[in-house]
C-alpha cells in the first residue's frame, strides 16, 4: 500500500515510516519542518534500506497535498502534522486552530480531490479534560480544557461529519496518551527545539548534564506518592498501533476512535527514578507548587484496541527509559555526553521486549 505521512519526520511520525516500511508498505513523508529536521530523512533511509520520498510543505497547501497524493497513488494517508505544546496553545491558540483544524479541512479536501478514502488521525487523550473516572475508555465524555486539546476534539468532530456525508471513507481517531521512548538503534527519538515540554525528554536532558535538575510540579495529589500519574507509552507501540488501525479500516468503513495507551500509570517521581536506573546517572529534582490546569492521574482503558485491533503495548518502563537514554546518547546529544565523558556502552540493534500486560 502506498501511505502519506502527514508530520513523517516528526516523531510519531518517523517511527511509524519505520514500521511501515518494515511491514512492505511505500511510505512518502509529508513536512514542513517546523517539529522536525530535514536529516531523519536521511536517519529513515538507513533504518530502512530505502530513500523514502519526502515533500516540504505546510497540510494547509490543498494543491500541493492533491498533487502529492496523485503523484504517488496513495491509498491512505495518516495524518500526524500539527501543533503540540499545550502551554504554547494556551498562549498561541490561533496558531494551534490555523495549523491543526485548518490543515486538517485541506488535507480532507485534497484527498476528496484525489479520492483517497482511508485516514488513521493522531488524535490525543487530552480530548477528555479532567476526568470523571479512571481508566478512560473511550465512552467517557469529552471536554477538552485548552487550545490544544481543542483543536484536536474539533478535528474528530470534523471527521465524524465527513464520515456521515461519505459512506465511502474510512476514518479512525487514535487518541494517544503519552508516547515516549526512541527507535532501539539510536539513530531516531523525540528531538524537541528548545527547553522540552514533555516529561521523559526533559528527564534525559537532566541526566545528561544539559539541565539542572526537574521541577516537579505538587507532591500532594491523591497518588501513589503525591505526583501526578500519567500512561506512558513507548513510541514503537505506537507506532504498531498504526499498522493496526490500517489494516483494521481495510475491512471496516466509518468512523470511529480507539484510545492507544498502557493501561499503566507511573508517577513523576516513579518516572525520575526509573530514568536514573536507566541511565546510571543522578537526575536531581525539586518540588515545586502545582502548575494550574494539571490533573492528578491519566490513564486508559485500551481494552477496545485489543478487541478490535488486536493491539496491546508490550514495552516495559524499563524499555522506555532505556531507549530513551540510548537515544540521547547516541542521536539527539551524543556529542555533549562525550564532552562529559562519560558515553557508556549499550547493546546494539533490537532488545527483546518482555510483555507489559495492563
Amino acid at each position: 500500500m502506498n501511505i502519506l505521512l502527514t508530520g513523517g519526520t516528526g516523531y510519531i511520525g518517523s517511527h511509524t515510516a519505520v514500521a511501515l516500511a518494515e511491514a512492505g508498505h511505500h511510505v512518502v513523508l509529508f513536512d514542513n519542518f517546523c517539529n522536525s529536521q530535514p536529516d531523519v530523512a536521511q536517519r529513515l533511509h538507513t533504518l530502512t534500506g530505502q530513500a523514502l520520498p519526502l515533500v516540504e510543505g505546510d497540510v494547509r497547501n490543498t494543491a500541493l497535498l492533491t498533487h502529492t497524493l496523485q503523484a504517488h497513488q496513495i491509498s491512505a494517508v495518516i495524518h500526524f502534522a500539527g501543533l503540540k505544546a499545550v502551554g504554547e496553545s494556551v498562549a498561541q491558540p490561533l496558531d494551534y486552530y490555523a495549523n491543526n483544524v485548518q490543515g486538517s479541512i485541506s488535507l480532507l479536501q485534497a484527498m476528496q480531490a484525489a479520492q483517497v478514502n482511508t485516514l488513521v488521525f493522531s488524535s490525543s487523550a487530552t480530548v477528555y479534560g479532567e476526568p470523571h473516572y479512571l481508566p478512560l475508555d473511550e465512552t467517557h465524555p469529552t471536554a477538552a480544557t485548552n487550545p490544544y486539546g481543542r483543536s484536536k476534539l474539533h478535528i474528530e468532530e470534523i471527521l465524524r461529519d465527513a464520515c456521515a456525508a461519505d459512506p465511502a471513507l474510512r476514518v479512525l481517531c487514535l487518541r494517544y496518551f503519552n508516547p515516549v521512548g526512541a527507535h532501539a538503534s539510536g539513530l531516531i527519538g523525540d528531538n524537541p527545539r528548545g527547553v522540552p515540554n514533555n516529561l521523559m525528554p526533559y528527564l534525559s536532558r537532566v541526566a545528561a548534564g544539559e539541565l539542572p535538575h526537574v521541577n516537579v510540579f505538587g507532591a500532594d495529589y491523591p497518588t501513589i506518592d503525591g505526583t501526578g500519574v500519567r500512561d506512558y507509552i513507548h513510541v514503537a507501540d505506537l507506532a504498531s498501533g498504526h499498522l493496526a488501525a490500517l489494516a483494521h479500516l481495510a475491512q471496516r468503513p466509518g468512523f470511529d476512535v480507539i484510545n492507544l495507551g498502557t493501561g499503566q500509570g507511573y508517577s513523576v517521581l516513579q518516572m525520575i527514578d526509573a530514568f536514573a536506573a536507566a541511565s546510571g546517572r543522578p537526575v536531581p529534582h525539586r518540588i515545586v507548587p502545582r502548575r494550574a490546569g494539571d490533573i492528578a492521574a491519566c490513564y486508559a482503558r485500551p481494552d477496545k484496541a485489543a478487541r478490535l485491533l488486536g493491539w496491546q503495548a508490550t514495552r516495559t518502563l524499563q524499555d522506555m527509559c532505556r531507549d530513551t537514554w540510548h537515544w540521547q546518547i547516541r542521536g539527539a546529544g551524543h556529542e555533549q555526553l562525550e564532552q562529559l565523558g562519560s558515553v557508556p556502552n549499550l547493546p546494539p540493534g533490537n532488545p527483546q521486549h518482555s510483555p507489559h500486560i495492563p
